[in-house]
């Protein structure tokens, strides 16, 4: 009998406990929500206008405060957003509180408070060991009710975030993680321990996610509302495995370091290290050969993870050898430049820049044209485009500037057919960025503007027919004369 009774009693705890975890699982599924955006984006092509609206859906998490912690590409270029949660039909309308696209996360809010009711907000875990089972909720495309899927931690490293092309660390699932389940929440012991970002398309059941690590830097970053960003070193490296190479970079046989190839001038590098130097050391991590730093027992990644733990304004320690002798210093870490190359990287939320002279269009070179040209533009877009991605920009040249397309009238007969021209000097001064050309543009009192490239081809337009007929091409191509710095000019770069 008194066996009976305790296994009776057993029984009855075993019951109240998958009870519990049942609530506890129902509870948790409370604060997974779809996302619905409605996203306009700016077309580069015609950089006035807007591509038609599309309808994207995502996932997100509740986490602390009241806000919903989701991907950036999720709500990109977002014109309306609304949140719904698991198990309710009603709809309520989001806002954007705070977005960081090079670490692909934003923070949405909700006016509403009755949308919290009921949700309880997910703490943020650490990043499980490898080969532990992890657990990715979200809503995937196919249906409305929420997906979930199981997978296990195979890797940790820094990877390519498609969204904005940084370079950050990424965990990796085999798990697929589908159109819809970006911004879900990756969950170990009922903690956020990742945000479902992006998959693999050239692998099976793939999919990687956005790690602790970046998601504390980024609600850090939060705090005051103004985006910083991950502060950068400044400097170029390469590795260093060449015996030839590291005894003549002056290190002996048990020593190891990245070369430093380039120091750009205006970054906080610039202070303490000079090409030629090797890196040794960085935050405490010793820097291999192959420019890995171990961040945990057995596993290594790029020595950016010691740069990327700490905030703009940090002191970040470093130890480095210059013709053999060892030297340490510290870098005061600085907010990253927009771009060191000449093609500034993609831009979202923006309106794009342009100006219009003579009928002819005028733009910076950057990403989100590039991008227009379709999924396959590394094969459509120019070549020159393509080649300058690779070119470091410098205090002579910062920017390229596009002479887009023209838009046909008298004053530009014999250039109907330019476009994608990309443009050197404007009446013999080179050209640095975008805004040093619209205001050699504006400013000129000759006759004529005489635009060349880099090879000698020319386009000269004459600059008082430019002026009598710009307001009608203007018109005739139903062009907004917004942010006019003229009566036939127009430059879009600022906020209404």
């Amino acid at each position: 009998m008194k066996r009976f009774l305790a296994l009776t009693l057993l029984f009855l705890l075993a019951a109240q406990s998958a009870s519990a975890d049942s609530r506890e699982h129902e509870q948790l599924k409370r604060s997974i929500i779809k996302i619905y955006t409605t996203a306009a984006a700016p077309d580069y092509f015609n950089p006035w206008a807007l591509l038609n609206p599309k309808q994207l859906s995502g996932s997100g998490a509740v986490i602390s405060d009241k806000r919903i912690l989701t991907n950036a590409h999720v709500v990109a270029n977002g014109s309306f957003i609304q949140v719904q949660r698991h198990g309710d039909a009603q709809k309520f309308r989001a806002q954007v509180q705070f977005v960081s696209h090079d670490a692909d996360l934003a923070l949405l809010t909700v006016e509403d408070d009755s949308f919290f009711e009921d949700t309880r907000p997910l703490a943020l875990g650490k990043l499980p060991e490898l080969q532990e089972e992890v657990t990715v909720y979200g809503y995937p495309i196919g249906g409305k009710s929420l997906s979930i899927t199981r997978g296990v931690l195979s890797r940790v490293e820094h990877q390519y975030y498609a969204h904005a092309e940084s370079y950050l660390m990424a965990g990796q699932i085999d798990a697929a993680i589908n159109p819809g389940n970006s911004g879900g929440p990756v969950i170990s012991d009922g903690r956020i321990v990742g945000v479902a970002m992006q998959t693999n398309q050239g692998a099976e059941n793939l999919g990687y996610f956005v790690p602790p690590s970046v998601i504390a830097h980024v609600l850090e970053d939060a705090k005051d509302g103004v985006h910083q960003g991950f502060p950068e070193l400044g400097a170029v490296t390469q590795s260093l495995e060449s015996p030839s190479m590291k005894r003549a970079a002056g290190l002996s046989e048990d020593q190891d370091g990245a070369l430093i190839v380039k120091v750009f001038s205006d970054a906080p590098a610039a202070e303490v290290l000079q090409p030629g130097d090797v890196l040794l050391e960085v935050d405490g991590y010793p820097v291999a050969a192959d420019r890995t730093v171990e961040w945990r027992e057995n596993q290594r990644t790029n020595y950016h993870y010691a740069v990327d733990r700490h905030h703009v304004g940090d002191k970040l320690p470093v130890r480095f050898a210059r013709d053999g002798k060892v030297q340490r210093a510290e870098v005061a870490l600085a907010a990253p430049a927009p771009t060191r190359s000449l093609v500034l990287g993609e831009q979202f939320d923006q309106q794009p820049r342009y100006y219009i002279y003579g009928g002819v269009v005028f733009v910076p070179l950057n990403m989100n044209l590039i991008k227009r040209w379709g999924n396959n533009w590394h094969s459509k877009a120019p070549v020159e485009y393509l080649y300058a991605r690779n070119q470091w920009g410098g205090e002579e040249r910062r920017e390229l500037v596009v002479a887009l397309k023209v838009l046909p009238a008298n004053v530009n007969l014999g250039y109907h057919d330019w476009k994608n021209w990309i443009i050197d000097s404007v009446n013999g001064h080179s050209v640095a960025d975008f805004d040093e050309f619209a205001q050699l543009m504006e400013s000129n009192e000759a006759q004529f503007v005489d635009l060349r490239d880099q090879s000698g081809y020319r386009m000269v337009l004459d600059a008082a027919a430019a002026r009598e007929q710009e307001p009608l091409i203007l018109q005739t191509y139903h062009i907004p004369q917004r942010h006019s710095l003229g009566l036939f000019s127009t430059l879009a770069n600022k906020e209404e």
